[in-house]
């Protein structure tokens, strides 16, 4: 137990390092957390362009159709 505290202790040097890891794996979990986050984003916009897009081109066909 006595070698299990002396490593988290890290030498007296505890307080820097193991914020420094904290924050190195926030970081790395931010890093591939955001992608996915924007990507998801992204495809809802063009997914709603799309639809306004077809909607729109199904107005200006029926309203320029002509009527028997």
């Amino acid at each position: 137990m006595n070698a299990l505290q002396t490593f988290l202790a890290m030498g007296g040097y505890a307080a820097y390092v193991w914020p420094a890891y904290a924050v190195f794996f926030i970081v790395l979990i931010a890093d591939t957390v955001a992608p996915r986050l924007r990507r998801r984003r992204v495809l809802m916009e063009l997914r709603a362009r799309l639809a306004r897009q077809s909607v729109r081109q199904e107005r200006k066909s029926t309203s320029t159709s002509p009527s028997p």
